[in-house]
């Protein structure tokens, strides 16, 4: 599977904050806001990595991310030239996906939960058509809303609905087989001159080849769009971080316990940011013996990374609820 991180947009709403910088650069608590949509591609087990922002933008990812060697990984970069839809996306990576499957997550959604890296990995295996990730919110106006059957199946998806007929919204992480990019390709744009994901989605619902995996009790998701939701995000990464002594969305310590790189390149990256708590909690993760880990929640087990086969079976996976379309 390939994976591709949106991070494009004018960030108008987090102005004047976004006058000069992408909000996808702006920080979350300890670390910028890429790094954890960035994450949940690693945890899906993801190496590959097209990363698409504005022409102004791009240079500043490249200088922060590189080439992705660094991690295990490869990056690469595509310019949206102006805010066009999430589903442009399928269009600018249709080189970088090739034959494969996609994960597409927008570059302001932070996850985190129990067990959330064998549900990733399970869900990016398993992919044939698409499959959507559901989360109930409070004002669910603001999203895009999944209507489930009383049985929980998806059964209908509606774009900000005035009167939201479920309080299921569809978060930024989507998973696609490569039937997406000629997808994408037929979409014609929606009244705002934007190619709409929300489209993507419906056509492979009509076809039956839509999932929803609620992400319920036990899991946070996170839109850090505006500055009140930005702010919350940090203060929720600062205190989980501080009590647990673990770090979310750390991408160097993912990099090590999911095998993309070894002990040594976790040292070295560690040392280059020896002056600071992040660089010296790298130093540690890389010198402590694996018997004696606490493992982060999310995160594989040690085993897993000597045998990425080690990682949590499926069914171990507490919470989240699966349902495709019924009778199709």
């Amino acid at each position: 599977m390939k994976g591709i991180i949106m991070a494009g947009g004018s960030g108008t709403r987090l102005k004047p904050l976004t006058g000069v910088i992408s909000k996808q650069l702006l920080p979350v608590y300890n670390k910028p806001m890429i790094y954890y949509p960035l994450s949940v591609l690693m945890l899906a087990g993801v190496t590959d990595v097209l990363i698409i922002s504005s022409p102004e933008h791009l240079p500043l990812f490249r200088a922060m991310l590189g080439d992705g060697s660094r991690l295990g990984m490869r990056f690469t970069y595509a310019e949206q030239e102006k805010p066009a839809g999430i589903a442009e996306a399928f269009l600018l990576g249709a080189d970088h996906i090739g034959d494969d499957s996609v994960s597409l997550v927008l570059g302001d959604n932070i996850f985190h939960g129990p067990g959330f890296s064998a549900l990733l990995r399970e869900q990016a295996q398993a992919v044939d058509g698409c499959t959507l990730f559901g989360y109930p919110v409070r004002d669910p106006h603001r999203y895009g809303v999944a209507v489930v059957d009383a049985d929980g199946r998806l059964r209908e998806i509606e774009e900000k609905p005035a009167r939201p007929r479920s309080e299921l919204a569809v978060t930024g992480l989507y998973m696609y087989d490569n039937d997406v990019v000629d997808i994408a390709r037929g979409l014609r744009p929606s009244a705002r001159g934007e190619l709409e994901v929300t489209d993507i989605n419906r056509n492979y619902l009509e076809r039956g080849k839509a999932r929803l995996v609620q992400l319920g009790r036990g899991f946070v998701w996170l839109d850090t769009g505006t500055h009140e939701a930005l702010l919350e995000a940090g203060q929720y990464v600062h205190i989980l971080e501080q009590r647990q002594s673990v770090r979310i969305a750390c991408v160097e310590e993912i990099a090590y316990r999911m095998g993309f790189i070894g002990r040594a390149e976790l040292q070295h990256l560690g040392r280059e940011q020896d002056d600071t708590d992040y660089g010296a909690y790298l130093t540690e993760i890389a010198d402590r013996p694996p018997a004696t880990w606490r493992v982060p929640e999310g995160l594989p087990s040690p085993a897993a990374v000597a045998d990425p086969s080690g990682l949590p079976s499926p069914a171990a996976v507490p919470g989240p609820l699966i349902h495709a379309p019924a009778g199709r």
